[in-house]
């Protein structure tokens, strides 16, 4: 008996085929990995960009409605290093140097552990999957380090503006405003710090994810120059602060001295608008492009290149 004959699509890829990709398979990072990775990229970017973070806080907190003490960002630096020195724009470095190591260990920690789950079976991961992974990234590092940490570098920041600052250090500052306000004082703006860290990493890791595998091609293993990942980490920061601006400027305002103004995340965006115009939505736009896009490229640069360290020295596989 003759066998039938099978018809096969010329648009047809055998499994077999389509997993043996230029490169191979891509290799997976160690949720371990990035955690140790992430948190010595976060301290050291910190202590980089902290003046210009310094300076954004500043603008921000400046309301209309209290008559601005600030005409832009050189008068900013300028009263601040008048009145201050040089050591005032560090005002606050502490409260962030405490919580950007633990902050980008939980943000690489967390990204690769859902990263590693959502890739397909070359280890290729798409640009929707990159961003899903980033926003559950941003969501989970905003409720256990960065809400807390920016409360306290808000507070810490915006003490200095008045006459009589009543935060000697860090230790003493955190003290003060558990004992005044109990814990829920260091979990101001809660709702504003979630949406703002969830879009950030969100966006962060679409851009970076869309720009890789724009550059790896068909090889999902091909190296990329450090220049080039702080390029595409530049861009991926600029989009960042595009996209959520508005909720930075929010999120800051909730976590002020001022806090006790506002009912709610929404109260606040109201009285802003109806009390500041649209304009005010974006203050410290450019103070804080410079230092996102600068934390961002530094960021994935050091972090990439740990991770190669790592991976001589720590077998995983």
């Amino acid at each position: 008996m003759q066998g039938r004959s099978t018809f096969i699509s010329p648009f047809h890829r055998p499994r077999c085929l389509a997993a043996a990709a230029p490169g191979g398979k891509a290799k997976l990072t160690h949720p371990g990995k990035a955690i140790l990775a992430g948190g010595i990229a976060g301290g050291i970017e910190i202590c980089i960009t902290f003046p210009t973070e310094y300076v954004k806080t500043q603008l921000q907190l400046d309301s209309k409605a209290d008559q601005a003490k600030y005409r832009g960002i050189s008068d900013c630096v300028k009263q601040t290093v008048k009145g201050h020195g040089v050591r005032g724009l560090y005002r606050g470095l502490s409260s962030l140097v405490y919580g950007s190591i633990p902050k980008s260990a939980v943000r690489f920690g967390v990204f690769e552990a859902l990263s590693n789950y959502a890739r397909d079976e070359n280890g290729r991961l798409d640009s929707t999957k990159g961003m899903l992974c980033g926003l559950g990234a941003g969501v989970m590092e905003a409720v256990l380090i960065v809400c807390p940490m920016e409360t306290v570098k808000v507070k810490f920041i915006h003490d200095q503006t008045s006459t009589n600052p009543k935060y000697r250090g860090f230790y003493h500052g955190v003290r003060e405003i558990i004992k005044t306000q109990g814990l829920r004082g260091t979990y101001q703006g809660l709702t504003a710090t979630v949406l703002k860290q969830g879009s950030n990493q969100a966006i962060r890791f679409y851009v970076m994810t869309s720009l890789r595998n724009w550059y790896k091609g068909d090889n999902p293993n091909k190296a990329i120059n450090p220049m080039v990942t702080g390029t595409f980490g530049a861009i991926a920061g600029a989009a960042s602060v595009f996209g959520n601006t508005p909720l930075d400027v929010i999120k800051t305002r909730m976590q002020g001295l001022q806090a006790h103004k506002y009912k709610s995340t929404w109260d606040c965006a109201v009285q802003i608008m109806r009390h500041e115009g649209l304009s005010a939505f974006y203050k410290g736009t450019v103070p804080r492009l410079g230092r996102v896009c600068l934390d961002v490229a530094i960021v994935f640069i050091i972090y990439e290149e740990v991770v190669k360290v790592l991976n001589t020295v720590w077998k995983t596989d």
